[in-house]
């Protein structure tokens, strides 16, 4: 599909108001018609540039969290935990706590949305997250065998979506510091 060029900022803008009517509506509630009324521009326009609703919400969400594991590189995979999470704006993880809940529950019942949360956001994540974990083998940290090592990426998943769940809180950055260092850490043994 041939997608003509938007300038970054127009992008920005139609990221940001995907992100919004995602807030206020939810994603099941969320047309492409309420897109296009909101940033002004057309359906087809819409369409062209990204195919899908679920491609033009993963995509927003993308744009939305723009840090990269693997350039965290500290030397320790402590340190590398802890960098990553300083790149992350605390207000703008608390806003998007609820945000982030909502589209994966969505996501349950759409294997659209589902493929393209996996193909833009998860698995650019897996792969920084892998590569760090790697770094930390590489260094003797962890164990190359360590059970731990396949299910750190469902641990950081599960602090992100059960928080809410069991606390009714929203995920800020000092519990995400205190359940990789208090949780993830130990069980790699490190």
């Amino acid at each position: 599909m041939a997608r003509t060029r938007l300038t970054p900022e127009r992008e920005g803008e139609l990221y940001a108001a995907v992100l919004d009517l995602l807030r206020e509506v939810g994603y099941d509630a969320l047309t492409m018609d309420a897109v296009a009324a909101r940033t002004r521009s057309s359906k087809a326009t819409l369409y062209r540039q990204w195919g899908s609703k679920p491609q033009l919400v993963a995509r927003a969400l993308r744009q939305d969290k723009p840090v990269a594991l693997a350039s965290a590189d500290t030397g320790s995979l402590r340190g590398d935990f802890h960098a990553a999470l300083d790149l992350v704006d605390p207000c703008q993880l608390e806003k998007d706590s609820a945000l982030l809940r909502g589209v994966a529950h969505a996501a349950h019942g759409n294997p659209d949305l589902l493929q393209a949360l996996r193909e833009l956001l998860l698995e650019p994540e897996m792969t920084g997250l892998e590569t760090m974990l790697r770094r930390a083998v590489e260094r003797g940290e962890v164990r190359p065998d360590h059970p731990a090592l396949k299910y750190v990426t469902h641990m950081l998943i599960g602090a992100y979506l059960t928080r809410w769940l069991i606390e009714e809180r929203p995920v800020e950055h000092a519990y995400l510091i205190d359940y990789v260092d208090s949780v993830i850490l130990p069980a790699l043994g490190v």
